[in-house]
């Protein structure tokens, strides 16, 4: 399978390492009754910011660069979503994350992000550390690998 036909296969709940619940909510519904598009931002941030908020060295900070978002079906209230998350790739000072939402084991969106180290004074780009690369490696997306960033 090449990278660019991986991007685009639909993902299954089990590739992502790092996986948490949450429910739909009412007022995540817009005029057409299904979930808007905004939100499911919000969705992916939860997740990303669960599994990174541990990964935040003394005096840095992550921020979001960049957000991808493929939107699968559509999504309606009342529900449970399950989200997953997984590293597919490092920078020099980036991370970048595929994500997922799944409703009822359907995959209903997935997004690529990535996200930043930066220096919490200067809010430059700081280089991963050795540390911090050895504590991301139980987060790597199935069948991707450092080898392959």
């Amino acid at each position: 399978m090449t990278a660019r036909s991986r991007d685009h296969a639909v993902p299954q709940l089990e590739d992502f390492p790092y996986r948490l619940s949450d429910n739909v909510r009412f007022a995540d519904l817009d005029p057409n009754n299904h979930v808007n598009n905004a939100v499911y931002a919000s969705y992916f941030e939860s997740a990303r910011v669960t599994l990174i908020r541990g990964l935040v060295p003394e005096g840095m900070a992550w921020v979001l660069a960049r957000l991808d978002i493929h939107f699968r079906s559509e999504l309606h209230w009342p529900g449970t979503i399950e989200l997953g998350i997984g590293l597919v790739k490092l920078g020099r000072t980036s991370t970048h994350f595929d994500q997922a939402v799944f409703s009822e084991g359907v995959c209903v969106a997935s997004a690529r992000a990535v996200t930043v180290l930066v220096d919490r004074v200067s809010r430059k780009p700081t280089p991963l550390t050795g540390e911090l690369i050895e504590r991301l490696k139980p987060w790597w997306r199935r069948g991707f690998s450092q080898e392959q960033a």
